[in-house]
């Protein structure tokens, strides 16, 4: 009898579920492990900022040269801003001199009292992550490099980094500066920044400045070439594709090594129209070894798994509406309410087979908006809500693929006359109202 009672049973919940009846519990989230071997490390899609994965990501830790980073980019915006130009030439400091020297550290021999143009020592700096060079940049943007950590500082708060220490721009430890170093920190400090605050800085480099990445790209270039300085700059990113441990789509984008660093790397790739960043802090093998092949393997790890488990999606495409949240309240309007619609398509990486998983929620910024009302007037924003539980998140903004919602089309304000006319037909629906609840 039992066994029949369990018969019946399970033939009554095959039914259901093949009716699409019932459905059994979503399983929420839950981070894959991929078993990367590093004290810290995150993976994230580059243009929506969206986290798949993340392992410690808010401890800071050493970074080594990964800060020359933020040394790129506060070039790059100056650069920009036409502050300093590419053939600008830089007088080559003692101090800078002095470390290009050293020859035990990544470095392009630089003349004492010489003249570099800005480009050479960029190149020099982001191929080759020679020190000499980016202290001499440092120099030339704020003519100390006790100045321009305060540049990194002011950079990192408008970036949101929120564990990180900045002691020089170059990311050696302050014990290889020859006791010329910044007056910040002791004589044998170094760089420190968490996963998710160099993550963000290398959002921020390849979004703002995508054509860094045909410099970082760049796997061997000569520095100088035709001179006495010449000197074979061998980019120290061995995962670009034609190097040691070479993969489809790597451009970019900055190696770190350091006794107190470990092995780190912050790289960038892009596959079928899907670019990522991922940072590894303190890499190892799986015997707890570190090594230059140990941090490209994790980062190996973090790429293979957002190629092969995610891609780019449009989920609601541009001028969408979502029902019941198809139009806004417009106050003194020639019309009452007026369309709302997506202004751009919302994109996402989706894990594969994950895109019924989405459903669209509006937030409006206001529940009405007044007359006159410019079409493309943004109100809100649509998100995209993950059905089956919470997500890892983002950089930046909402913890969920997000775009913002405008008005489809401008609203005048209403005349005189017009809002005479719906001011008499309030008035007299209200006594309406009022007589004709009396009565009953």
């Amino acid at each position: 009898m039992k066994k029949r009672l369990q018969k019946i049973v399970f033939v009554f919940l095959a039914s259901l579920l093949a009716a699409g009846t019932f459905q059994l519990p979503k399983k929420a989230y839950a981070q894959d492990d991929i078993n990367v071997h590093a004290k810290a490390a995150i993976l994230v899609e580059a243009s929506t900022g969206k986290i798949l994965y993340k392992k410690n990501a808010d401890q800071a830790l050493g970074i080594a040269s990964m800060s020359k980073m933020m040394t790129e980019y506060i070039l790059l915006k100056a650069i920009k801003e036409k502050k300093v130009s590419w053939d600008q030439k830089v007088t080559i400091s003692d101090y800078a001199y002095k470390i290009s020297q050293n020859r035990d550290l990544s470095n392009v021999p630089l003349r004492q009292g010489g003249k570099y143009t800005l480009k050479e020592l960029y190149e020099a700096m982001a191929i080759y992550s020679a020190n000499g060079a980016t202290i001499a940049i440092a120099e030339a943007l704020a003519g100390s490099e006790s100045n321009f950590l305060n540049m990194m500082d002011k950079q990192a708060k408008a970036f949101g980094l929120t564990h990180y220490k900045f002691v020089n721009s170059s990311g050696l430890n302050n014990a290889d500066l020859q006791g010329m170093q910044p007056d910040r920190g002791d004589a044998t400090e170094e760089n420190a920044m968490s996963a998710r605050s160099a993550a963000k800085v290398a959002y921020h480099l390849v979004n703002d400045f995508p054509e860094m990445l045909k410099t970082s790209s760049i796997p061997e270039k000569k520095f100088r070439p035709g001179t006495k300085d010449e000197i074979d700059m061998k980019n120290w990113n061995w995962m670009l594709p034609s190097l040691v441990y070479g993969k489809e789509g790597v451009d970019g984008l900055k190696t770190g090594t350091t006794d107190y660093a470990g092995y780190c790397f912050t790289g960038t790739a892009e596959q079928n129209g899907m670019r990522v960043i991922t940072v590894v802090l303190h890499a190892t093998n799986a015997q707890g070894k570190g090594g230059y092949k140990a941090r490209f393997d994790e980062t190996s790890k973090l790429m293979d798994y957002a190629f092969n488990n995610y891609s780019m999606k449009t989920l609601y495409p541009k001028g969408y509406s979502v029902k019941n949240k198809k139009t806004i309240t417009v106050k003194a309007g020639k019309e009452k309410q007026a369309p709302i619609v997506t202004e751009a398509p919302l994109k996402a990486p989706i894990k594969n087979g994950e895109s019924h998983m989405y459903t669209p929620v509006v937030k409006l910024e206001k529940q009405q908006i007044n007359a006159p009302v410019k079409k493309g007037t943004s109100v809100g924003t649509l998100l995209a809500k993950h059905k089956g539980g919470q997500e890892p998140g983002y950089l930046y903004g909402p913890d969920s693929p997000h775009v913002d919602v405008v008005v489809k089309n401008g609203v005048e304000k209403a005349n005189w006359f017009v809002m005479m006319m719906r001011g008499i037909g309030g008035f007299f629906s209200g006594i309406w109202s009022h007589t004709v609840g009396s009565w009953f």
